[in-house]
């Protein structure tokens, strides 16, 4: 059975500075997790409120249980466990609970694949259990290329969620709902929350899956009939 990550030259976690930072492409720009419905709607209007919306989804919403998916994935990766690797992303796509969740997780899951492939290529992407045109999950794709890299399971998913929250500060700014400093501010005070989450989520199991941000999922249902939009979703 092959090993992942074997023969790879030593770079610590520096792959983790360009594959989770918004240059690379994923078109991660694109997408606002239903975060631009939600301004229209006035849940979100200045720093304050979109504090409070990013603490409940990083201890509530799907973040989570994309970090859930991460732990998991990457633990199969490193176990060479391909038939595991390919029922958890299975799951990760069928736990997008609308459309444009689904379009966000696999069309940046995709285009991540499609980069990696190219760039930074491992002995584990012979070993990936579909077909190219299948649908991948983003946090599935990230996790198994920084196991098939054996890169620092913790620093992976930390830099991972530290990315997604990022992109939505970064949407907001977009949106005109605060400046550059309060965006600074904002991911500030998301930081040690951030790596708290991931090392807590850093061992879990499937049993641990579960959500509970009932707005974010309308708010992800409503932006596909949204009437002027900048983001996909």
């Amino acid at each position: 059975m092959q090993t992942p990550g074997a023969d790879l030259p030593e770079v610590g976690d520096l792959p983790l500075l360009v594959w989770l930072s918004p240059a690379f492409p994923v078109g991660s720009y694109a997408y606002s997790h239903g975060l631009e419905w939600v301004v229209e709607a006035g849940d979100i209007r200045d720093a304050a409120t979109l504090t409070e919306w990013l603490d409940d989804l990083l201890d509530f919403g799907a973040p989570r249980s994309d970090a859930v998916l991460f732990a998991c994935a990457y633990r199969a990766t490193v176990a060479a466990d391909w038939r595991e690797l390919g029922e958890i992303n299975e799951l990760a796509v069928a736990l997008c609970g609308s459309s444009e969740r689904r379009l966000e997780a696999v069309a940046q899951g995709g285009a991540f694949m499609t980069a990696i492939r190219a760039a930074w290529p491992c002995p584990a992407f012979a070993c990936w259990p579909h077909d190219a045109d299948e649908p991948v999950a983003y946090c599935v794709a990230v996790a198994f290329a920084t196991a098939g890299h054996t890169l620092s399971r913790e620093a992976s998913l930390q830099a991972f969620l530290l990315g997604f929250f990022a992109n939505l500060v970064s949407a907001a700014i977009r949106l005109s709902v605060i400046g550059q400093t309060d965006g600074q501010r904002v991911l500030a005070h998301l930081a040690p929350k951030i790596r708290s989450q991931a090392l807590a989520l850093a061992g879990a199991t499937l049993d641990d899956l579960g959500t509970c941000a009932l707005r974010s999922e309308i708010a992800a249902m409503k932006h596909e009939t949204q009437y002027s939009r900048l983001f996909r979703t």
